[in-house]
Order: C-alpha cells, then sequence, then structure tokens
C-alpha cells in the first residue's frame, strides 16, 4: 500500500509545484507575472526533485507511467505493480491541479484568456502537428529515461548516493526542458499532463475553453511512452 500512496502524493506535489509555477509566471494578476520560462523551467525541475527526496524511498519515485512501463518492460519493475502505479499517478497529478486552482482561485477568476488557464494544467504544441509533437515528446522522453538509466553508471547502488541521484534527476529535467521545451512543453509523463488536464474539465474555472483532449489523449500519452520505450530498449542492447 505505501509504494501506491507515496506515487499518488509524489505526484500530487510534483503538479503542485509545476503547475503552481506556471501560474505564478502566467496568470495576469499573479504577483510573479512574466516570471519568463528559465524560472518555469528551474521550478519543474525542483518540482520532480523535492517529492523524489521525501517518497524515493517509499516508492522509487517514479511519478510517471511511461517511466513505470519503460522499466517493468526491461525487467527493473513489477509488472503486477504497474496498473496500481499508474492509477495513482494519474490521481495524484489530479488531485495536485485541484489543490493549485484553490490556492490561485483569485487569480483564475480574474484570468480572461482561455488559452492561459489551459496552459497552467496541461502541455501545448507551438505547432500543431500531431506526427512531429508525439516525435518531439518522443524525443525528450528518450533523454529523460536514458539519463536514468544511465545514472546507474555513477552511481553506487547501496544508498549512500542517493542524495546525488536526485540532485541528477534535476538537472535532467531541467536540461530537456531548457532543450526541448519550445515544441511541446515537455510533459514527458501522461500523468504529468493528464491529471491535470482532466482536473480543467471538471473545476468551474470562468472563462475556460475547451480542455483539448483531441491533442491530450494522444501527444502527452503517446510520444513519452515511445521514447521511454526506445530509451529501455537502447539502453538494454549496449555492451556496458
Amino acid at each position: 500500500m505505501l509504494p501506491y500512496l507515496a506515487e499518488f502524493l509524489g505526484t500530487m506535489m510534483l503538479i503542485m509545484l509545476g503547475d503552481g509555477v506556471c501560474c505564478n509566471v502566467n496568470l495576469s494578476k499573479s504577483g510573479m507575472k512574466g516570471g519568463g520560462t528559465v524560472q518555469i523551467t528551474l521550478a519543474w525541475a525542483a518540482a520532480v526533485m523535492v517529492p523524489a527526496f521525501i517518497f524515493g524511498a517509499a516508492s522509487g519515485a517514479s511519478f510517471n507511467p511511461a517511466l513505470t512501463l519503460a522499466l517493468a518492460a526491461d525487467g527493473s519493475f513489477e509488472w503486477s505493480m504497474v496498473p496500481g502505479y499508474i492509477i495513482a499517478q494519474i490521481a495524484g497529478g489530479f488531485v495536485g491541479a485541484i489543490i493549485v486552482y484553490l490556492t490561485f482561485k483569485k487569480q483564475f477568476d480574474a484570468e480572461e484568456d482561455a488559452g492561459t488557464i489551459l496552459g497552467v494544467f496541461s502541455t501545448g504544441p507551438s505547432i500543431p502537428s500531431t506526427g512531429w509533437n508525439i516525435v518531439s515528446e518522443a524525443v525528450a522522453t528518450f533523454v529523460l529515461v536514458f539519463a536514468i538509466k544511465g545514472m546507474g553508471q555513477v552511481l553506487t547502488g547501496d544508498g549512500s548516493d542517493a542524495a546525488i541521484g536526485k540532485f541528477i534527476v534535476f538537472v535532467i529535467i531541467m536540461s530537456c526542458g531548457m532543450s526541448f521545451g519550445g515544441t511541446t512543453g515537455y510533459a514527458m509523463n501522461p500523468a504529468r499532463d493528464l491529471g491535470p488536464r482532466l482536473a480543467h474539465a471538471v473545476l468551474p474555472i470562468k472563462n475556460k475553453g475547451t480542455s483539448n483532449f483531441a491533442y491530450g489523449l494522444i501527444v502527452p500519452i503517446f510520444g513519452p511512452i515511445i521514447g521511454a520505450l526506445l530509451a529501455v530498449g537502447l539502453y538494454a542492447v549496449i555492451p556496458w
């Protein structure tokens, strides 16, 4: 039970911090309006690292269905635990987004642009093109998962360098965001996008438009899964 609870709480905190910085920087009446993409990228990297420090020992700190599936595919994770992890991750993303909405309730009420409102919950493409958007997400997630697997090359595995491992994840997320974030918003994580998108759909937000599930049920789900599976596949055949 503890691993599933840890995945739920960890993903919830990830979204609280990640979507929170998007609200801070993008909502018109936020006191930090205009902070920019560098603030967002650094904060999203920290949003993954902080709950990883807290819940890593309990669950492995996946917080990402694509990563969970990839680790199961390469034998690093039990397939029997995959459904529970994915449900916990998506539910955590959903609840985290609701908490963000309540935190910024007055700023949401004052926001008139529907695109901005959706954008603080979920990702979207700078140039809509389903096939190429999937490629962008797959490439970013490939780097993420390949780098996470590669951390084993420098970590001892006895727990003594666990903190170093979490900081390495911060650097990986930051690097992926700064290098690939301009195409699709680098979801790299189906739960990071789908949970908040579902929250956007059900919350009584003033001036909100469509939740754009035509995009959200395809690109930020299949792109990350494809990239993650390719990453563990390649890593497995390299003669380390």
